[in-house]
């Protein structure tokens, strides 16, 4: 169903009764990232949403509307549409940026909270102004070259070379996802909600008091490490390593990762 929230046309699905888990994409992905955990997480009330940007969600010509505290605000709405008071909140990597804001702007919307490869931002200016920099080049060239051009690049990152081992069928349905993105609203979301772009989070985790957990892969040695250093602010937080997976836990260790989440939500629930 498409929902019009804050002047945006935003692309939702849901699934089942139970306690709702906001679910949230990485950055060139979409709804359909989480449609094969459906057989897993039946118990729940899956809101699967398509951010800003990308999949069915509108694409604004105005970067300033991809901000990370606006696409917030648009989760608080979205859960307002629904009646639901909170849910527990699950985020993938750029989408884990997304879910953590959340939690910081809107604590009394959030049961728990899962961060899957994601980190608060960077810690100094300096490290913000070259990211930005980066980032408005790669938002050029996607503009210049097309979207299919830019994920040839971005498949092939280092970060994603794990994904390497997956079966042809599985790298090819993660390929068609990204390929379902248009130019705009992927570079605007770099423009709007890059890592660069976002506010440093760091100094407020310690306020984060609610059910945190964070997942990493051991081959994603960048994050395990942002991770474990997350670990030592967060006050409720406990952090579970997955062995042979990289970036994309979800993709590369699909059925230990559904049971992590939902043996997190049944212990942590609060």
């Amino acid at each position: 169903m498409n929902i019009f929230v804050n002047g945006v046309s935003y692309h939702v699905e849901r699934y089942g009764d139970g306690e709702p888990l906001l679910l949230l994409h990485g950055f060139t992905g979409s709804v359909e990232t989480w449609k094969p955990f459906l057989p897993y997480w039946r118990d729940y009330q899956l809101v699967l949403v398509d951010i800003i940007g990308h999949g069915l969600t509108d694409s604004p010509n105005d970067p300033a509307r991809y901000e990370m505290e606006k696409a917030a605000a648009d989760l608080d709405e979205i859960l307002r549409y629904f009646h639901l008071q909170d849910a527990h909140v699950l985020g993938y990597s750029m989408g884990g940026r997304l879910a953590l804001t959340f939690a910081i702007l809107y604590p009394h919307r959030v049961r728990t909270l899962i961060l899957e490869s994601s980190s608060p931002g960077l810690k100094t200016m300096q490290e913000r102004r070259e990211r930005m920099k980066r980032d408005e080049a790669l938002a050029e060239e996607i503009e210049q070259y097309g979207v299919t051009a830019f994920v040839e690049k971005w498949e092939n990152m280092p970060l994603f070379a794990s994904q390497k081992r997956l079966p042809l069928s599985v790298q090819q349905q993660i390929r068609n996802e990204r390929l379902n993105n248009n130019a705009l609203g992927l570079a605007n979301s770099l423009r709007g909600m890059g890592t660069g772009r976002q506010p440093s989070f760091w100094n407020r985790l310690s306020k984060v008091n609610v059910p945190t957990l964070l997942l990493c892969g051991e081959w994603d040695q960048k994050f395990c490490r942002i991770a474990e250093e997350m670990k030592e602010y967060l006050p409720n937080c406990e952090m579970i390593k997955v062995l042979e997976a990289g970036h994309a836990i979800h993709v590369e260790q699909r059925e230990i990762f559904a049971k992590i989440v939902s043996r997190f939500i049944t212990r942590r629930r609060v």
